[in-house]
């Protein structure tokens, strides 16, 4: 088949992460697709009970229309998205290759190609690519516009600029009001001993204690965004003209892009140390303790510990743990670092996007 008549459908859940990698995924592919918004029920969970397509587990009047003609090539991510993928394939008579991004549900000789990271063990099969970080596709062209909109903002604040890019609960990682102290406390620390400022965007994740409490300790020059305030979100921005980021660690797209501009990278531990987790009250809260049933009584296929990612990224010397020991050292590196031309940003992230379009072009080629 002639690429020209390819056509991609990129289903869209709620996860702004998740949708990152669709989109990016279908960009580099460069053939025509089309956005499917699916908007997940309630009791979306029943729809992986059966072992036939389904879409009982979506709203279909708040969901986009799926109807013929069908694409060729399905992309989804996460587990909502699961069942509507399966059934497009049922739809097009098996013809639909399958591309999932993450870690599937359904059984893994189901799809054409998985793309993976280390947080989700899978094993080593032909129709299963690992990557080291999550796909992104942020643009040298989009950088630079964003750099020229956030550039005069920052023109009264002292450098280096340190961007604290701040997510939320996710699995057994709970963002509490004391963690946004305490990374508030060590951001503004680092930022006053290199004699710089903060440059602080929360997200639709964080809780807005969270990120109040957090904002409460900025005793630094800084500049602060929260989600759902108004304005422009300056993320793209902070990634074209940060000297130095504070990322916090259950969020695999922020660690992903931060670490791509090769500029010293930090993470925020949003774990809980030692404690025994039954002895925390937010252990209690409906997504982790879903989590932590999940992982102990779940097929291992299903595990999940970002922890794996956070690993390669210290161990290749791509990021430092951020804690009250390194901030002295830390500070006299910032001192001295000079941003990275823009022309360097994600050589490696580009790559792993590169070959993972490959591996979907090698599904239909043959047809």
């Amino acid at each position: 088949m002639d690429e020209g008549e390819l056509t991609v459908w990129c289903l869209l859940g709620k996860k702004t992460g998740d949708n990152a990698q669709v989109r990016a995924l279908a960009a580099e592919l460069a053939l025509s697709s089309v956005e499917k918004s699916i908007a997940a029920t309630p009791w979306e969970l029943l729809s992986h009970l059966g072992t036939e397509p389904t879409l009982v587990g979506i709203d279909r009047r708040q969901s986009s229309d799926l109807q013929a003609p069908w694409p060729d090539i399905v992309i989804s991510a996460g587990r909502r998205n699961e069942p509507v993928a399966q059934w497009i394939r049922q739809q097009s008579d098996g013809l639909a290759r399958l591309v999932h991004i993450g870690r599937p549900w359904a059984p893994l000789s189901s799809w054409d190609l998985i793309v993976t990271t280390s947080q989700y063990f899978l094993p080593q099969l032909d129709n299963i690519l690992h990557n080291r970080l999550p796909l992104h596709r942020i643009s040298l062209e989009g950088l630079k516009n964003a750099e020229k909109r956030l550039r005069p903002q920052l023109a009264n604040l002292p450098r280096p600029w340190l961007a604290v890019l701040v997510g939320g609960d996710s699995g057994r990682f709970v963002m509490t009001a004391e963690k946004g102290r305490r990374l508030g406390s060590y951001a503004a620390d680092l930022a006053a001993a290199a004699g710089g400022s903060v440059l602080l965007t929360d997200s639709a994740r964080t809780p807005r204690a969270v990120g109040d409490t957090l904002q409460s300790q900025l005793n630094v020059p800084n500049l602060c965004y929260r989600w759902g305030s108004g304005g422009d979100n300056p993320y793209q921005g902070l990634l074209a003209l940060a000297d130095a980021f504070v990322v916090t660690g259950e969020s695999m797209s922020m660690l992903g892009e931060a670490a791509a501009t090769g500029r010293p990278l930090y993470i925020f531990d949003v774990g809980d140390g030692a404690a025994p987790w039954w002895t925390l009250p937010h252990s209690y809260r409906y997504k982790p303790l879903s989590h932590r049933l999940a992982m102990r009584f779940g097929p291992a296929r299903m595990r999940r510990d970002i922890g794996n990612v956070q690993d390669i990224l210290v161990r290749e010397g791509g990021a430092r743990w951020l804690e009250p020991s390194m901030i002295g050292a830390a500070a006299d590196g910032l001192r001295e670092t000079l941003v990275s031309p823009l022309n360097d940003f994600a050589s490696v992230a580009r790559n792993e996007l590169k070959l993972a379009a490959q591996a979907v072009r090698r599904l239909v080629i043959a047809r």
